[in-house]
This record gives structure tokens, C-alpha cells and sequence, in this order.
């Protein structure tokens, strides 16, 4: 859908214009999403004219968090690129948040001292305190922002061939027969809402992927990068490109691998990779089915020459602590469920909250290899770190240079770069 399309498919007083990105444009979002959402497009002047913005390599990611941290719940809106008349214009989407009236942060936007909430009022700008915003819409606390529909979005904007292989995994699979159209289906499973697709939707099978990204690094030592790669796309491709990423960026090493930590009994000599493969997709998958998607921080995954760590934004969720996880001994709690359903339905995920025991099963052959979780910077962070071992000094050494000459990273490669590319060592 282009541009022209996409403002007349909206509805009245849904869109707002601003020639560039400022104050004005976080209070337009703000009042959008105190009311039925909308779409404020930067680049385009009042009177409707095209003027186009500049943008860097950093510039959308810094408006994502100028908008992010501004606001109270956090916004964390929809953005899209158009190219009209040779100019860039950008469409930043907010749906209806579920929680409102939205609180501004005075830090970050200069407002009238006596205004804390804005509400869209004839395309104009009413100004409002706390008690007389008291009629805004205001669902429960613990409704999950990705449930909700994205009404500035619709079936246009979902991508068939992505909802096709979805359907067919879960067929596949056995833990959920489909035997409807791709859109009833994706209706029955609460996927699409009144003709529009909820955000998590929109996580799982947009055309144009939302910008949340997972950033890897290589890294020398904790403040020297070699290498690094940022990948942009739907959630059940990004696990699959990371991993292609991941598995060609870790050393392997040749040598007999002990089974079931017994020395006598040994697996005959061939590469094996510095870490168990199932336990770093395990660790993935908890990073993106359970990171907070309202908060605009990147996925982050560093490799280092002894361990690699796997950042997701976001605490631990529904009361459960760092303890509960170790110990095994806890209730489950989704944060994204339509995430985490659809992971689960496809075979690409086992039974809730099992991750960390599949993870700690997968690491019994690799009795070299420590594995620790941690609350920390507002996320959790996974860390693989390779030890000393009395078992195997086969398995014992860690990143060698050889690797780093091969290593596929680039600043500049697609975001949908196939992973077979990654594995090959070829040019992405």
C-alpha cells in the first residue's frame, strides 16, 4: 500500500502532518493513541506540500526512543518509509493504547506546566489534568498491548506467503489441525480482530517487518568490536537468520566428545561447535517470544573469544525471579501470548516455561560449559562461558583467529539475508 492509498484508507482525523520530527509530532502521537490511534507522516507540511526529511543511519531508532522514553506507558509506534515525488517521507503509526490517558515526561517534552495529558479534540490539541481526563477509555492494567488491534494497520499489510508457512508448520506439526482459509484461521486464532491484525500479528507476519532488532557482535575483548550485524525482520525469520549468523561466528572444534559426561564412552572424531547449538536456539527463542516489545531496545548478542552472551530487553515477567528459573520451580507467564502460541504451535517451541530445562538438558554433553542468568540494565541476560575442563581438552580451546577472517558480519548486509549465505562464509 503507498502512501496516497494509505491516507485514503484511513479514517477521518486519523493523520496529522509535520514537516519534521519534534515536540509536536510525540503530542500528536499521543493524543492518536488516547483515542482510535492514527498516523502522524513527517515530511509533509500543514498545508499538505511535500518537503521531505533527512535521515541518518541512527535517525529513526533515536525517534523510536525520543518517542519511547517521552511518554508514560511507553509508545511504541509503527514506522514506515515512502518515497514521493523523490522525497522521504516517514509514516509513524500508534494504535489506541490499552492503557490511558498517556502521561508525558516533562523531560523529554516541553508541555504547558499544567498539562500532563493530551486528547485530540477536531484536530486541534485540548490540554487536559489528570481529573478531567478521567472518561478516557481505560481497559485493565494486564491487558497485553500485543492483543490489541492495530487499527492503522490491515489485512493489506500481512504478508500471504509468511501466513501460508505458518499454517503449514502448525498442519505439521500435530498440535493444532487447520483445515479453514489462511484468514479464518488466523481470525480463530485471535490473530486478526474486526478486520485488523493485533500487533503481535504484525510481529509475525508483516510485509514490512517492525523495527526490532537483534544486533550481534564480535567481539575481542568487552570494548573492541570486529565484526558486527543487525538483522530487521518478522520473528520466525530473525530466529532462523540469527541462528545461520550465530552458528557460522562460533569455533568448532575437531576431536571425540565424551557422551553423558563418561569418558569410556566416546562419539567418533568430527566438528563440533564450541556450544551446544539447541541450547543457544533455546536461549533465542526466550528472547524473542518473552521480550518487551514496548521497549525499543535491540536484541543484543555478543560473542566473545570464551563466552557469548544473549541480551533480551525486558525483566522477568509475572513475578517470576532469576531463582525460580533455576530452580525449575515456577508457574509460567506470558508477556507476548500470541507470540508464544504461535512458537509453540509450530513445533518451533516445547510446553510453557520448559526453555530453561531444555537448555540445561542440552548442556549436560558439554560439561565444560557454564551457564548463568541475570537480571540486569532492564533485561535478561543469558551467558554461555567456557571453562577449564578435566573431561575434555579437546573441546577446551576457545575463538581462534581462523574465524575471525571468516567472520559474516557486516554493517551494511540485508536484513533479510538468507541464511545459507551466513553458513557459507559467502559475501552477504
Amino acid at each position: 500500500m503507498n502512501l496516497t492509498q494509505r491516507i485514503t484508507a484511513s479514517e477521518p482525523n486519523t493523520i496529522e502532518f509535520n514537516a519534521y520530527f519534534d515536540q509536536t509530532t510525540v503530542a500528536q502521537l499521543i493524543n492518536f493513541a488516547n483515542q482510535k490511534g492514527g498516523m502522524v507522516l513527517v515530511g509533509v507540511k500543514n498545508t499538505g506540500e511535500i518537503c521531505g526529511v533527512s535521515l541518518g543511519k541512527e535517525t529513526l531508532n533515536d525517534w523510536l526512543s525520543q518517542i519511547n522514553t517521552a511518554t508514560t506507558p511507553a509508545l511504541t509506534p509503527h514506522i514506515a518509509l515512502y518515497t514521493e515525488q523523490g522525497k522521504t517521507v516517514v509514516a509513524i503509526s500508534i494504535a489506541p493504547c490499552p492503557v490511558t490517558p498517556i502521561n508525558i515526561n516533562t523531560s523529554h517534552i516541553k508541555t504547558n506546566k499544567t498539562a500532563r495529558h493530551l486528547t485530540s479534540v477536531n484536530s486541534g490539541y485540548q490540554q487536559q489534568n489528570l481529573p478531567e481526563s478521567s472518561h478516557l477509555n481505560m481497559p485493565p492494567m494486564h491487558f497485553p498491548w500485543g492483543l490489541s488491534q492495530a487499527q492503522t494497520h490491515t489485512l493489506d499489510d500481512l504478508s500471504a506467503p509468511k501466513i501460508e508457512r505458518f499454517i503449514s508448520q502448525i498442519n505439521h506439526s500435530g498440535r493444532f489441525k487447520i483445515q479453514t482459509t489462511n484468514i479464518a484461521a488466523l481470525e480463530k486464532l485471535n490473530y486478526i480482530i474486526n478486520g485488523h491484525p493485533t500487533w503481535q500479528a504484525m510481529l509475525l507476519f508483516a510485509k514490512q517487518p517492525m523495527r526490532h532488532h537483534i544486533h550481534i557482535g564480535r567481539y575481542e575483548t568487552p570494548t573492541t568490536m570486529i565484526g558486527d550485524q543487525q538483522f530487521t525482520d518478522t520473528l520466525f525469520e530473525i530466529v532462523d537468520i540469527t541462528m545461520a549468523c550465530v552458528s557460522a561466528n562460533i569455533s568448532n572444534n575437531s576431536g571425540l566428545k565424551p557422551l553423558n559426561n563418561n569418558s569410556q564412552q566416546q562419539r567418533p572424531a568430527y566438528p563440533i561447535p564450541a556450544y551446544p547449538i539447541p541450547a543457544l536456539r533455546e536461549a533465542l527463542l526466550n528472547a524473542v517470544i518473552h521480550r518487551n516489545y514496548n521497549d525499543s531496545s535491540d536484541i543484543q548478542i555478543k560473542i566473545f573469544d570464551d563466552h557469548l552472551t544473549i541480551f533480551s530487553p525486558g525483566t522477568l515477567y509475572g513475578g517470576i525471579t532469576v531463582a525460580d528459573l533455576q530452580a525449575d520451580n515456577y508457574r509460567p507467564s506470558l508477556r507476548n501470548k500470541l507470540i508464544a502460541e504461535a512458537f509453540y504451535l509450530t513445533g518451533n517451541s516445547e510446553k510453557y516455561g520448559s526453555g530453561f530445562i531444555r537448555i540445561r538438558k542440552a548442556l549436560e554433553d558439554y560439561p565444560e560449559i557454564k551457564f548463568e542468568i541475570a537480571e540486569v540494565a532492564g533485561g535478561v541476560l543469558a551467558t554461555f562461558t567456557q571453562q577449564q575442563s578435566a573431561v575434555d581438552s579437546h573441546v577446551n580451546t576457545s575463538l581462534n583467529t581462523s574465524v575471525n577472517s571468516h567472520l559474516n558480519v557486516s554493517k551494511n548486509a540485508s536484513p533479510n539475508a538468507h541464511p545459507g549465505a551466513l553458513l557459507s562464509g559467502q559475501p552477504i
